[in-house]
């Protein structure tokens, strides 16, 4: 129970990765806020691209249980993307991307930080994903979005270290998600792809992401800043 006490909330934390990793954050003792689009009863019903909703997200978060000790952005845009060659991509579809896979994390991390400040402490954890280092192709604003993650974590560590506040990236690789599963057309394009690119040769779950984060987010962890770890059965080296 080492998250004993602590107040998480979880973005996109209905389904698959989130709802794992809430649960595995649950385990240890957190309180959590689910926060998504369409929340389980009990969550809370935001669209974390929109800065308004992530504000009165963290103020019923503060209502309820006075305090955000852990902030884990989850939410983001991935298998309902259409696969193709960048210049098939419309502006608008971009931008969509970007505002829901990388301004939340600016927003959410905006509106939580002078909480976790005037606490003396806080962990964030920001879910990537490993195509940006393996650089994969026909989702370029995906994969770009993913990247921007990684840049956001480093940066955002260095200003807040000071103020005693961890900021972490954890980057999954394809996995067997509920929300991937609800399009067989990606499943059949990447599932046997990915698999026999691994080095621990089978399907990714959600299960596999939580350890990382729990540990992030923990105690164990406090010595640790500005980090990624790649979650992906060793396809790629990290």
């Amino acid at each position: 129970m080492s998250l004993e006490g602590k107040v998480a909330i979880v973005t996109g934390g209905a389904q698959g990765i989130g709802r794992a990793i809430a649960d595995g954050l649950e385990a240890e003792g957190a309180q959590i806020v689910i926060a998504d689009i369409d929340p389980p009863d009990g969550g809370i019903r935001a669209d974390v691209s929109d800065e308004q909703d992530v504000a009165r997200m963290v103020e019923e978060t503060l209502a309820r249980y006075g305090s955000v000790d852990i902030l884990v952005n989850n939410a983001g845009l991935y298998a309902s993307l259409a696969m193709r060659p960048f210049e098939e991509i419309p502006l608008q579809e971009w931008r969509h991307v970007m505002d829901v896979n990388v301004a939340s994390m600016f927003l959410t991390c905006r509106a939580v930080v002078p909480v976790m400040r005037e606490q003396g402490a806080g962990k964030i954890v920001n879910i990537s994903s490993g195509t940006p280092f393996r650089g994969v192709p026909f989702l370029l604003h995906y994969v770009t979005s993913k990247g921007a993650i990684v840049a956001l974590t480093r940066a955002l560590a260095k200003e807040l270290g000071k103020d005693g506040i961890h900021v972490n990236c954890v980057a999954p690789g394809f996995t067997m998600s509920e929300g991937v599963m609800a399009y067989p057309e990606v499943v059949e394009k990447l599932r046997d792809v990915s698999v026999a690119a691994r080095t621990l040769q089978r399907d990714q779950v959600p299960e596999d992401v939580v350890g990382a984060v729990v540990f992030l987010c923990g105690p164990g962890a406090d010595f640790i800043t500005g980090q990624t770890m790649v979650i992906d059965g060793g396809q790629y080296f990290h």
